[in-house]
């Protein structure tokens, strides 16, 4: 592989297709559940993918049986008590999202398994997203006990509407991959057993197409999500001031142990 991407030490990097850049998330004794070292590779990879020439499209999925989990618990952990790693994960998490709106390549996400957090934002954020039908797709902002902040503003109202939007995020009700189709969360929905087929179909069909048309047409509907940006902006500045507040540490004290969270009372706004 290019020594560009070798630095990435939690994604493999194959090429499927000599114009085609497949990246896996690779933690899948943990579900591909983002650590530190995973959520800066997601962040900065697509700075790197748009600057190299010979990359036309790119495919992205999970190792073995998940797309990701989310961010994994020790890092939830460090957010909520060290003010310098919330702080470092902001930055990451806003660049992350505005990385993949900016990055010319068209990405293509198939989606494996449960699609949560981190993994989520670059599930639902690719250009065209492909689903298994028993995929679980969910974000469990408010159940952990912060506002839906790293993607949810930007998108969820466009792609399905503010209504169901509502619905999955404040409720943090799962959307299996057959049930994201019919809503318009994603692209399409797929058996398992085709999806890595037929998301590498899409990805060789765009690497294969007039690569500047493509590209712009990207930029042009991305606008469309450059405009949200100061919703999206307050929702994860919101999040990031709920790490450091009485409900996470509830939320994520309740989930350890396997329990329901004793809520604590509303902060006066």
């Amino acid at each position: 592989m290019d020594e560009r991407y070798a630095r990435f030490s939690r994604l493999l990097i194959d090429r499927p297709h000599r114009k085609v850049l497949r990246v896996v998330m690779n933690r899948p004794d943990k579900l591909n559940a983002a650590d530190g070292e995973m959520h800066s590779d997601l962040t900065e990879i697509w700075r790197v993918i748009d600057a190299d020439p010979s990359v036309n499209a790119v495919l992205l999925t999970g190792a073995g049986k998940a797309f990701s989990a989310g961010g994994d618990l020790d890092l939830v952990d460090k957010m909520m008590t060290d003010f310098n790693t919330r702080m470092r994960v902001w930055k990451e998490a806003r660049d992350m999202v505005y990385n993949v709106i900016n990055c010319s390549k068209p990405i293509v996400s198939a989606i494996n398994g449960a699609a949560v957090g981190a993994g989520l934002v670059l599930a639902i954020l690719a250009d065209i997203s492909v689903a298994a039908n028993s995929a679980k797709l969910i974000d469990g902002h408010t159940k952990l006990g912060v506002a839906a902040g790293d993607h949810a503003a930007i998108i969820w109202p466009l792609l399905c509407g503010m209504a169901k939007a509502k619905y999955h995020l404040l409720l943090c009700e799962t959307v299996t991959g057959e049930e994201a189709e019919r809503i318009g969360l994603v692209s399409l929905a797929v058996p398992a057993e085709e999806l890595q087929a037929r998301a590498l179909d899409v990805a060789v069909r765009l690497a294969e197409g007039a690569p500047n048309a493509i590209r712009w047409t990207k930029y042009a509907l991305n606008n469309w999500l450059r405009a949200m940006g100061p919703t999206f902006d307050t929702s994860l500045a919101l999040e990031m001031l709920g790490f450091g507040g009485p409900e996470v540490k509830e939320g994520l004290a309740s989930h350890l142990e396997k329990r329901r969270p004793a809520v604590p009372p509303a902060s006066p706004l």
